[in-house]
């Protein structure tokens, strides 16, 4: 069965969202994967008119607390503009530099065709966000993912996240303020 994620784009609302690698595998293990996801994310943000106000990149998957600067808005619109950019890129690496891997990670579907995955189907978790005290919730839970995964003893050790921007001023990404 296979399950589709229902975006409630609603005005006023913000959206944690989280999406994994396909069949969970740790794809964004390396700083060059996790770069080309920042500069989707940027490129997004601009062109469909997003703001972030958290995120962390993790190994096999992806924590982000949006906000759409627009009433007319579609997160999947927002998904698919990061996502489909990072996939591309991975895959023409490794079509040059890992054709093994990039082998393992194409499905060949019933007719010949082939098809890369970076990412798992389908648009993953997708919370509207109603209230100040969740949003700050949810942006916590964010921030420690990586602690609690034992990556890092702090969570402004772990360079891929938003968390410095909090501490610091200082982000691999912009983070937008949040709204008051």
């Amino acid at each position: 069965m296979n399950r589709r994620v229902r975006h409630l784009n609603l005005e006023g609302q913000a959206h944690e969202l989280t999406f994994s690698c396909y069949k969970g595998l740790p794809l964004l293990l390396d700083d060059q994967r996790r770069a080309w996801f920042i500069e989707a994310v940027e490129e997004a943000r601009i062109r469909k008119g997003f703001s972030v106000f958290a995120f962390v990149v993790m190994p096999e998957h992806v924590h982000m607390v949006i906000w759409p600067n627009d009433p007319m808005y579609d997160t999947s619109w927002f998904l698919k503009s990061m996502k489909q950019p990072v996939s591309r890129r991975v895959s023409d690496w490794l079509k040059q530099h890992d054709p093994e891997e990039h082998d393992r990670l194409t499905h060949v579907r019933r007719d010949g065709s082939r098809e890369f995955h970076f990412w798992q189907a389908g648009g993953g978790y997708d919370r509207n966000i109603i209230d100040r005290v969740t949003l700050l919730r949810m942006i916590e839970y964010i921030h420690h993912n990586p602690v609690r995964r034992g990556l890092v003893e702090h969570p402004t050790d772990w360079k891929w996240s938003s968390t410095s921007w909090y501490e610091t001023g200082e982000c691999v990404l912009r983070i937008d303020p949040l709204l008051e």
